[in-house]
Parts: structure tokens; C-alpha cells; sequence
């Protein structure tokens, strides 16, 4: 069977992303630089056959089953999200939390969330993945780590089908929690797990998902919570058990002082000191959410290692969690990428805007120059990918996975912006949709709207999900 094919032409902006210009100090390795020409086309085109980028160029003479014209439009690399939690998405902006920091913030909506059902797990997913590819992202992790007694069987299923529905190349991380509020942790009784239970789990997951051909549209890592709702036990088993499997590991780290002092009082070590003694700073095949209270001999450790960071800005200042050192992991040669976190925490699962973000925040403390808008995007993108340890994602050239954004920057809101469009995304705009989000080849976004799914039934079915979460726990 003939693969279909796909041109994208007339970009008023290429930008590839491909790790062929000079290298930036302040940044991760190939970050783009202005004059970098070669990995930035004024009017450049790329041509899709199948799932898999052919040509990059200006002016290719080549027919195209479908053809998008980008003519006032930056073309770039699909984003990529390597951290969330997506039921969240049904309890946004509770207005007795909205001020509240991590421990009282998990405390109050734990009570909430142990009601989740398999009906809130697939329309909270839905709704999450649609509005990630409307704002340009094209892969996403997610961290669901809460399983009631009750029908939680095959939550890691139930999202994988719906991100498979919506179009999204997707890493769901097998999350659990072995210490409840009995035990000294933070979550209710009823939504922890057996070690021997979850480690089946995830085992079950990785065979019956988990795909190491290139381009694979699922993935599977294992992901305990954090220090304060796991065992030791547990942390120790998921490591061997991750390297046996020849999968990922991931959980939260260093995300607030509180944390911090968790970690000192109970096992009289730092966040990330813990983590080594468990096995988990070693093998090249973890990464951690946050990060916000990691020092500059961690951050070294962390580099040597290639052990991975999602930056959550928007989380972070949500919760006055703090600003992770991320220019500091960057001179560490730390990998770096970005993360929209929890709906819960963020209130957005917009991936431009949490560029944007980071673009920002770190221009407090470190200096106006610490985060030029390439540097951010790249982050987005190759960075995202480092991070979920896929080399066939995160930049446009051929032989990697047709996973693009398309952006229209023609509008009023970009007026004056157009002597640096591709940076323009970032500083500018009144709106984060993306024209075109294009999935392994595929069209998932057409102007502006999902292309797969119904949004407004998703948004429907989102919102009496949430409703019918909100009548359980009596909120």
C-alpha cells in the first residue's frame, strides 16, 4: 500500500531544529542561534510520505497527495510534554486551593481524586491531549499514579485509547503510591498499592504497549510518585525491574522546601541524594519533575548521569513552589524539558504558553540573557525528546518521525513582530492555537480545530465528568 504523502510549503519560517548550527553556552546542545541559517528556511518546505519527514528545503519540486500552504506561518517541530497529570484536568481552578501550596494543595484534592472512575480517566485524557495538540504539542508524557480500589484496573489502557483516538504519540508512565496517610505519607489509604501488585502491573503494561520500533506511538515507563508516597522498597524494586525491561523511570523530585525537609527527617539524605542511594542516578534512564531545590554538585552528578528534568515553570509559581535552576542544569549539560504538570496545578495544558513561560521566568534571578525564546523552544522540543529518550522525535529533517506545528503569525496580534517570527511566537500573540498540528504524518489539527475528535463533545463529556467528581466527593 502506497504511503500517503504531505507538503508543507512557503514557511515564512522553517525552523528545523536539527542540531546543525553552532552551539550556544547558555543552552542545551545545537540550541538555535539568529544566524543559524541553515536550521531556519525563509520560505522553506518539508514533504511527508507516511509517518516519516523525506525532504527539507526551499522550493522541492514534488508532488503531495495533500498540500498546506504555510505562507505567513512558522513551521516547527511538534513540542513535546514530558510531564502531566491528565485526570487533573477535571478539577481546575477549585476555588479552595487556588492559593494553596503543594502539601495542603495534594492534601484537599486527594480526597477528590480517590473518586475517579475509568469515565473521568478517558474524558479528563481527551480533554488534556486536545488542547496540548491545539497549542502545538505532539507528544506527551503522562504520570497517572492514582488507583482506587474500584475500577482502576486499566486506567494506563483507558488513556492510551483515548490518546490514540485524539492522534497523540504518547508515553503513559505507570504511576503508583505504596505509602499512604497510615504510613506516614500524604495520600489516603484507599488509593495505595502493593509493591508486588504494581511491579505486575507495569510488567502487564510494557508487554501489552509498550512499542521500540521507531516511530512508535506508545510508550510505557514506571513512575512511583514521589519520596513521601512510596517505599524505599519500592523505589529500589522499579529500578531493577526498569533495567530488566529496558524502560524508563520517572517521579517528582526537590519540588518544595517541604519536600526537602520530608526527605532529611526521614532518611537523613536531600532529594536527589536519596534517589542515588535507590538506584536511580546511574543507568542514563530516569527523569525527574521539577527539580527546584537541586544544587549545583547534584546538578554536575545529575549531567554526568544524563539524568533527566521536566520543567514545570507554570506549576511552580502556581504553587510559589520556586524557579528550577534550569540555565544551571544547562551549563551541567543536564537534560532538559518542559512540562505542563498537573491541570490541577497549571489550570492550562497550553505547551506554547509553558514555553513562554520558561522564556520568562528565568530572566529573574539569572539575568535578561539566561532565556533567549530559541533556547526555550528548544527546550520544547529536542530537549522534550532527549528527556523521553527518543532520538526519532523533536526536530525537522529527514528520517525523523512528521510530527510538526504550524503557527499563523500574519495576524494583528504579531503586528511589528515580523523581523524575528519564529521568536515572535513566544513575545507575541493573543492566542496559542496552533493552524495545523500534524501526528506521525497525520493531520490532527486542521485550522485552528481538532481533526480526529468532536471538540465540543469532548469538552461536553470533560465537563460532566467533572461534575459527576464533584457530586461524589461532596464538593
Amino acid at each position: 500500500m502506497k504511503n500517503r504523502t504531505l507538503l508543507i510549503k512557503n514557511a515564512l519560517v522553517l525552523a528545523t531544529m536539527d542540531g546543525s548550527g553552532r552551539h550556544s553556552p547558555q543552552s542545551v546542545p545545537g540550541a538555535l542561534r539568529p544566524d543559524d541559517s541553515r536550521r531556519e528556511i525563509k520560505g522553506g518546505d518539508v514533504y511527508i510520505e507516511g509517518p516519516e519527514i523525506k525532504k527539507v528545503g526551499k522550493g522541492l519540486k514534488v508532488k503531495a497527495d495533500t498540500v498546506i500552504d504555510a505562507s505567513g506561518c512558522v513551521v516547527m517541530p511538534g513540542m513535546v510534554n514530558t510531564h502531566h497529570h491528565l485526570y487533573q484536568t477535571l478539577t481546575r481552578n477549585l476555588p479552595k486551593v487556588q492559593d494553596a501550596e503543594l502539601f495542603d494543595w495534594l492534601i484537599y484534592l486527594y480526597d477528590i481524586w480517590k473518586h475517579v472512575d475509568p469515565e473521568a480517566i478517558y474524558a479528563g485524557t481527551q480533554a488534556g491531549l486536545g488542547e496540548l495538540l491545539l497549542t502545538g504539542c505532539t507528544t506527551s508524557s503522562d504520570h497517572l499514579y492514582l488507583f482506587p480500589e474500584k475500577n482502576s484496573g486499566f486506567f494506563i489502557d483507558t488513556q492510551i485509547a483515548a490518546a490514540r483516538e485524539v492522534g497523540m504519540r504518547f508515553t503513559a508512565t505507570r504511576g503508583s503510591m505504596s505509602r499512604g496517610r497510615s504510613k506516614g505519607g500524604l495520600p489516603p489509604d484507599s488509593v495505595v498499592q502493593k509493591e508486588d501488585f504494581i511491579l505486575k502491573d507495569c510488567e502487564r503494561l510494557i508487554n501489552k504497549f509498550h512499542g521500540r520500533e521507531k516511530f512508535a506511538m506508545t510508550n510505557v515507563a514506571m513512575a512511583p510518585c514521589s519520596p513521601f508516597s512510596v517505599t524505599t522498597e519500592l523505589l529500589k524494586l522499579t529500578a531493577g525491574m526498569a533495567k530488566k525491561w529496558g524502560v524508563r523511570m520517572h517521579t517528582h523530585l526537590a519540588e518544595t522546601k517541604d519536600e526537602e525537609a520530608f526527605c532529611k527527617k526521614l532518611f537523613k539524605m536531600r532529594p536527589l541524594e536519596y534517589m542515588e542511594s535507590v538506584g536511580w542516578v546511574e543507568e542514563g534512564n530516569a527523569w525527574f519533575a521539577h527539580c527546584v531545590y537541586i544544587n549545583e554538585a547534584e546538578a554536575k552528578r545529575m549531567g554526568h548521569t544524563h539524568t533527566g528534568v521536566a520543567h514545570c515553570p507554570c506549576s511552580n509559581l502556581r504553587l510559589g513552589s520556586g524557579i528550577a535552576p534550569v540555565p544551571m542544569f544547562l551549563r551541567h549539560n543536564v537534560p532538559v524539558g518542559l512540562g505542563v504538570d498537573g491541570s490541577a496545578s497549571n489550570d492550562s495544558s497550553n505547551m506554547l504558553g509553558e514555553a513562554r513561560q520558561a522564556m520568562l521566568v528565568h530572566r529573574v534571578g539569572t539575568g535578561v540573557k539566561s532565556m533567549p525564546a530559541r533556547t526555550a523552544l528548544e527546550l520544547a522540543t529536542r530537549g522534550g525528546a532527549a528527556v523521553l529518550g527518543r532520538k526519532d522525535i523533536g526536530s525537522i529533517e529527514p528520517g525523523k518521525a512528521a510530527d510538526i506545528a504550524v503557527f499563523d503569525v500574519s495576524g494583528i496580534d504579531f503586528v511589528g513582530s515580523q523581523s524575528d517570527p519564529l521568536a515572535s511566537l513566544l513575545f507575541c500573540g493573543a492566542s496559542h492555537r496552533a493552524k495545523y498540528t500534524i501526528v506521525n504524518g497525520e493531520v490532527v489539527v486542521k485550522n485552528g480545530r481538532l481533526a480526529k475528535v468532536n471538540e465540543r463533545k469532548v469538552t461536553e463529556r470533560a465537563n460532566k465528568a467533572a461534575a459527576r467528581l464533584y457530586r461524589r466527593a461532596g464538593v
